[in-house]
């Protein structure tokens, strides 16, 4: 049966360095927990931030092609409801210009006796944020009036909208389509 030696003043080992060992597992230990909530933390938020981005996306592509339509379908009988409808899914610029132009357009689609019906719309998002958002839309439409002599007439309308979150909606601050530049 053999035997240990008894540790000597020699072999054992300091009681300093034993100490020092420890403090240092422990502040590893604790550098390492830390990192793991810092990194937690971040992907946490990184995901909140994500998400914030895709709804507010969604929300934006909702509105887009829920104010498309609203856009291209009026009645030369009713304009009143349809100035309306524009109006309240409107903000800035395109609020301005469009309250601003209302009497000339009433007049022109009153003489011509122009009505206009939506069939499918098509839109999407070219980019957002939590805030603002860019999207197009292209809208299948006929239009019946003088000018197609009472028969209706198909066509389409494309417009890029420039849209903006105020409080809890979005609305649209500017609209352009090659159908109505100058």
């Amino acid at each position: 049966m053999t035997t240990e030696p008894e540790p000597t003043d020699e072999t054992a080992p300091a009681p300093d360095r034993r100490l020092s060992f420890g403090r240092t597992a422990i502040a590893l230990g604790a550098a390492i927990t830390l990192a793991a909530v810092a990194t937690a933390t971040w992907f946490a938020v990184d995901n909140h931030d994500l998400r914030a981005r895709e709804q507010a996306r969604a929300a934006a592509h909702q509105a887009a092609c829920a104010y498309a339509p609203v856009l291209a379908r009026y009645d030369a009988t009713d304009l009143d409801t349809y100035f309306a409808a524009v109006l309240a899914g409107a903000t800035d610029d395109w609020k301005t210009e469009f309250d601003a132009t209302s009497g000339d357009l009433r007049e022109v689609l009153t003489q011509g006796q122009v009505v206009s019906t939506v069939g499918t719309v098509w839109c999407a998002i070219e980019s957002a944020d939590e805030t603002t958002a860019e999207a197009v839309a292209v809208i299948n439409q006929t239009i019946t009036s003088l000018g197609t002599g009472g028969e209706p007439a198909p066509g389409q309308l494309s417009v890029s909208l420039s849209l903006r979150k105020d409080a809890d909606r979005w609305l649209v601050s500017k609209i352009s389509s090659p159908m109505l530049a100058s």
